[in-house]
């Protein structure tokens, strides 16, 4: 009888093919931030199948849809903290 793991990062990152020990994420994460104008799927180091999958987890709003989510978060939070900073100072 197969065990169905529970949706995490790290197997969101182990389905793309991708590392997925937590510093093989971290680094990911960080050499891969996106502008805040272009969504995940559509990112440019997605192969085909890649972005299938991003695609096909969040249109079915599936458990691996938060994982998907998360990442989507991490990959364009320098764009999010550049808005921010942006904001800042327009209130000040």
């Amino acid at each position: 009888m197969l065990t169905q793991q529970k949706p995490s990062l790290e197997l969101l990152f182990s389905q793309l093919g991708l590392a997925n020990s937590p510093a093989a994420i971290e680094l990911y994460v960080r050499t891969h931030q996106l502008p805040a104008e272009l969504s995940l799927h559509d990112a440019p180091f997605w192969n085909k199948g890649q972005r299938s999958l991003l695609i096909s987890h969040l249109v079915q709003d599936d458990d691996w849809a938060i994982w998907v989510d998360e990442l989507n978060q991490q990959l364009h939070l320098d764009a999010y903290k550049n808005r921010q900073r942006l904001l800042d100072k327009k209130a000040s």
